[in-house]
């Protein structure tokens, strides 16, 4: 049986704050909802966001068969400026990146990577994998990503989940000795620790969206999940017991992945660790801004989302 997640009830969860700006929300089937009319006055910048998010809520109602989030839009009570309750349209995470495209603002990809992180809070809670798959999957499917990286992306979230469970179930601590164990593997793997390769892509220098995970190529991921999937089976397969165990097993699985990279650059002429990533360039907005209709009324062909970029040496 599932746990069930309670309610945030401190006051302070119903508050966050971005760019010095509060955005109300609340805690609704299981998940944050956010005030539209908050988001959408950040922005715009309009002095009556209200009346923007009018338009923009017709306009969208208007774009039948378009994958519009007007019907994913509902009314909850928030706090008003008046210290009421008051019936307010909220989106959960994935209508409001919906939501966010339709809005022409050089703060919108900011936002989204904000929002990733914040609209996912979760407390602790056994989800239902299917319905976190799709949720993932809608979420990098909003933020641009390519069909095919997304689809490598939630198989190693998969493979990612069964190594931890099986760590789990052998006395692994979960904190710190995941975290070795984890960096074992991808040293073993890239010959580079995860810090060393976050750098190498310039995540370093970004507060939120910095997931190592989230910008790497295909082939990275296809070889970090080659070198998790590795040790997983050979835990197993030598019964791994605690922590000293599993890191014999992690060094191991990640030498067989690692092996496999070794014997492809060798044929290929190139490395697998890529200073490529998915992070938006100066005053860009990558790769959604190219998806993102203009303004309310007008409409805009979307285009297929650019490449991961390449930082500079």
């Amino acid at each position: 049986m599932s746990k069930k997640t309670a309610m945030p009830v401190k006051p302070e969860n119903h508050l966050v704050v971005f760019q010095e700006k509060a955005i109300r929300r609340t805690w609704h089937n299981e998940e944050w909802w956010f005030s539209i009319i908050d988001v959408v006055g950040i922005l715009s910048e309009t002095a009556i966001p209200k009346r923007y998010w009018s338009d923009l809520k017709r306009k969208l109602a208007q774009e039948a068969g378009s994958g519009q989030p007007y019907e994913k839009i509902v009314r909850l009570k928030l706090s008003a400026p008046d210290g009421k309750q008051r019936d307010t349209d909220c989106a959960n995470t994935e209508t409001l990146f919906r939501v966010i495209q339709s809005i022409p603002s050089p703060k919108a990809e900011p936002f989204k990577r904000w929002l990733a992180q914040v609209g996912y809070e979760r407390v602790k809670e056994i989800e239902n994998p299917e319905l976190s798959s799709a949720r993932a999957r809608e979420l990098y499917q909003a933020k641009g990503y390519p069909q095919a990286w997304i689809e490598k992306r939630l198989r190693s979230i998969s493979i990612r989940g069964e190594l931890t469970d099986e760590w789990k179930e052998r006395g692994v601590q979960e904190g710190k000795e995941y975290s070795i164990l984890t960096a074992e593997i991808a040293r073993a793997t890239f010959g580079v620790t995860p810090g060393a390769h976050s750098r190498l892509k310039g995540l370093d220098k970004v507060k939120t969206g910095n997931n190592l995970r989230d910008h790497m190529t295909d082939l990275e991921l296809i070889f970090t999940m080659l070198g998790e999937a590795g040790t997983t089976e050979i835990a197993r397969r030598k019964d791994a017991q605690g922590f000293a165990d599993n890191r014999k097993a992690a060094k191991e699985g990640g030498t067989i992945a690692g092996d496999a990279r070794k014997a492809l650059e060798a044929k290929s002429g190139k490395p697998v660790v890529s200073k490529d990533n998915y992070l938006a360039p100066p005053s860009t907005a990558l790769p959604l801004k190219e998806i993102a209709p203009a303004l309310p009324g007008k409409k805009k062909a979307a285009s297929r989302p650019k490449k991961p970029r390449s930082t500079k040496a």
